[in-house]
């Protein structure tokens, strides 16, 4: 009997066998960018071994739904590989638990329990075609639990890239194309044809930008490794960190270049240099708002830049930390089909100091062991570099770190283009009255609550305030007004949340900084002479505290902050900085892994072993404990009634999200209370219907119940 694997719509019929042999060609291709190629053919080769079946057959004609997973995890198993087992188990409904063999029942939702279920007649008898090649040796770190369960995730990646590919490819009838970039060699010589006349520099600063971006062409054509890039704001770290790369990924043969940036305000800035540089054709810009609904919903010309997003084969990717790190722990088919194209790659890890700090262990684990046993070079790339040194070791402890620009203190002496001044504890009449005398100023504060406090009390005359309570639309129009006004010499005075600091290209003379975490004082000064066009002595950053408590997230920052500026070196001194992050830990003390991610890993979960499942449901990146709030502007209203008829596309949502504001549950249920909330289906999302509560100058309001009388 002929056993088939899928029918096209023009009738075309592939068979099972042939289905097989192409995934297993394609998996060993990409295994082989960690040395698995053989993996790679065993879990291609037996990933859909249960399509063999009578069953089977009769779904491709409609029938019912049937397990052919199971099968080839059968005789993964016979092989005793557990490893390639998981891979195949979850080849479409994601990486189970692994279980444990002795306590697990047939039908338990973790792999033995698979298994067990299977061999005690649970799934339809199957046909083997081809006997499976011979066991493959496991890795030299096969000891290393956490180390196999990144491994697993990367094998896991290539088979289901591998089986997505070739399924695309007949279904298609080869139709779909996925290239069109440039190599990495000419990406190299586009670049230096762009840094070309900076070589010959002509100012003091321009000198220094100069010395970075040598060392780091330089530095690109060490070996692969860990390297840190600590470089000050103005140093021009985006482009020194991407000639890095281009020259390291030529010499080493990578496969891409992949930027990590905790902002999508960030990611967008850095992917409208790249693509000056290197053609837009050859730049993946992958997060949230980044997201294809259709063919119709792509241009022809990024049509490859949409498929890329599934499994990041663009020579350079911009994402954002949250996609890359949770992507690193998941276990959904869609989020881990692009992990082993990150293998074999060059990492910047830009704002690397932005790391959650809850999370500090898993995140440097997962870059520690990219760079240990899946040949890729990792760049944590700041002008404040976290300490880190000691998790890498203890991942890693044969992993050296290098410094790219390792003259950090000279460094710090060049950039500077600012006075610190301490200013105490001050009420908001104070500050108020100090940033009233500016023509032109800039303060940022720690919270919401805060920043629209501080701007009651300023002249309505050039005024602005910023905060997360306005839309990004909205924030983006009155960012191009404050430019417009710094630029022009019209009265500015803008009071802020921190959302200004990291990424923000803005000019301020001076700069008032609510007392923060040192690195978010460093990110705030870098707004005041960016460009580096006054006397630093008449470029004043003046830090103080609130006579009010501070907000309970920023009280460790604070903590560590003021223990390194007692040491009464400049602020922005590397050994003030060294022992701000350092001070930083001690208040964390063991709080840098939330999830026990690394221990449920390592030793699993009440006797589960590598528990895959429930590790990628309790990690993520960032809290998602806020609501989305969607505000009926004019010219979105037909986008936000398609969002309340249930019928809006991906790119409706995107749309909207431009005009979303996210808010804690709290505010949401006040809100709420309020009646001033369409609540949506899914439970974490509303549209707000009484525009009243939305100002043109702070945004949504944080006391609604103000706006309603009996």
């Amino acid at each position: 009997m002929e056993y088939y694997a899928h029918i096209a719509s023009d009738g075309r019929k592939q068979s099972v066998e042939q289905h097989l042999l192409g995934t297993a060609t394609l998996a060993a291709e990409f295994a082989d960018a960690f040395a698995s190629s053989s993996h790679g053919q065993l879990v291609g080769l037996a990933h859909d071994i249960g399509k063999n079946t009578a069953a089977f057959q009769k779904r491709l004609m409609g029938g019912k739904k049937v397990d052919h997973a199971t099968a080839g995890a059968i005789e993964c198993a016979r092989l005793n590989h557990i490893y390639a087992v998981c891979s195949v188990i979850g080849h479409h409904g994601g990486l189970p638990d692994v279980g444990n063999p002795a306590t697990d029942l047939p039908g338990d939702p973790t792999c033995f329990g698979r298994l067990m279920k299977g061999l005690n007649g649970g799934i339809e008898p199957y046909n083997m075609t081809q006997p499976l090649p011979d066991t493959p040796s496991l890795p030299p770190f096969e000891n290393d639990l956490l180390a196999m369960s990144f491994w697993t995730r990367m094998l896991y990646s290539c088979l289901v890239d591998a089986d997505y590919l070739d399924t695309e490819r007949f279904m298609s009838n080869n139709a779909v194309q996925r290239d069109g970039y440039d190599d990495l060699q000419t990406l190299l010589m586009k670049l230096e044809a762009y840094i070309r006349p900076w070589l010959s520099p002509k100012t003091e600063l321009d000198r220094s930008r100069t010395g970075i971006l040598k060392a780091c062409l330089d530095a690109g054509a060490k070996e692969r490794g860990l390297y840190t890039l600590t470089v000050p704001t103005g140093g021009g770290k985006t482009v020194a960190s991407l000639a890095f790369a281009l020259r390291h990924a030529v010499k080493h043969q990578a496969q891409r270049i992949i930027y990590v940036v905790p902002y999508t305000s960030i990611i967008e800035q850095n992917a409208d240099v790249f693509r000056k540089i290197l053609g837009p054709k050859n730049v993946l810009e992958h997060h949230s708002g980044m997201l294809y609904d259709s063919d119709t919903d792509i241009a022809p010309e990024h049509r490859h830049l949409a498929l890329a997003t599934e499994n990041w084969d663009a020579p350079v990717v911009v994402t954002t930390a949250v996609q890359f790190f949770e992507s690193m722990y998941a276990n959904r088919s869609s989020k881990c089909r692009k992990l082993h194209n990150i293998c074999n790659s060059v990492l910047i890890f830009d704002e690397a100091q932005m790391i959650p700090a809850v999370h500090l262990q898993p995140c440097v684990a997962a870059i520690a062991y990219l760079v240990r046993h899946f040949q890729s070079t990792a760049v944590l790339c700041t002008a404040t570099q976290p300490v880190l040194n000691d998790l890498i070791e203890k991942f890693t402890p044969d992993l050296a770190v290098t410094d790219i620009c390792p003259n950090n203190h000279e460094l710090a002496a060049q950039f500077r283009r600012v006075t610190f001044r301490q200013m105490g504890v001050c009420s908001n009449e104070l500050i108020s009255s100090e940033l009233s005398k500016h023509h032109q100023v800039l303060c940022i504060v720690n919270s919401r609550k805060a920043a629209q406090e501080l701007f009651s009390l300023l002249p309505t005359e050039g005024s602005f305030h910023l905060s997360t309570l306005m839309y990004p639309a909205h924030r983006q129009t009155i960012f191009a007004e404050i430019r417009s006004r710094l630029s022009n010499g019209q009265p500015c005075r803008v009071v802020s949340t921190s959302l200004i600091e990291a990424g923000v290209d803005v000019d301020f003379p001076a700069v008032y900084r609510e007392l923060s975490g040192l690195d978010s004082v460093l990110q705030a000064a870098g707004r005041c002479n960016r460009n580096g066009r006054r006397p630093a002595l008449e470029s004043v950053v003046s830090i103080f505290e609130r006579d009010t408590p501070a907000p309970i997230l920023f009280r460790r920052n604070i903590g560590a902050a003021r223990e390194a500026l007692s040491l009464g070196l400049p602020i922005d001194h590397p050994d003030t900085i060294r022992q701000y992050f350092k001070s930083l830990r001690d208040y964390m003390s063991e709080g840098t892994d939330k999830t026990s991610t690394i221990t449920h890993l390592s030793q699993g979960i009440s006797g589960c072993l590598l528990p895959f499942k429930t590790v990628a449901e309790r990690f993520h990146l960032i809290d998602n404990s806020t609501k989305i709030i969607y505000v009926p502007e004019e010219g979105i209203r037909e986008v936000i009634q398609r969002i309340l008829d249930q019928s809006a596309s991906r790119a409706d949502y995107r749309l909207a999200g431009r005009y979303s504001v996210a808010v804690y549950d709290q505010h949401y249920q006040a809100l709420l209370a309020a009646g001033a909330l369409i609540p949506l289906p899914d439970g974490e999302s509303a549209v707000l219907k009484q525009p009243a509560l939305y100002s043109k100058s702070r945004g949504l309001s944080l006391h609604p119940e103000s706006f309603f009388t009996e």
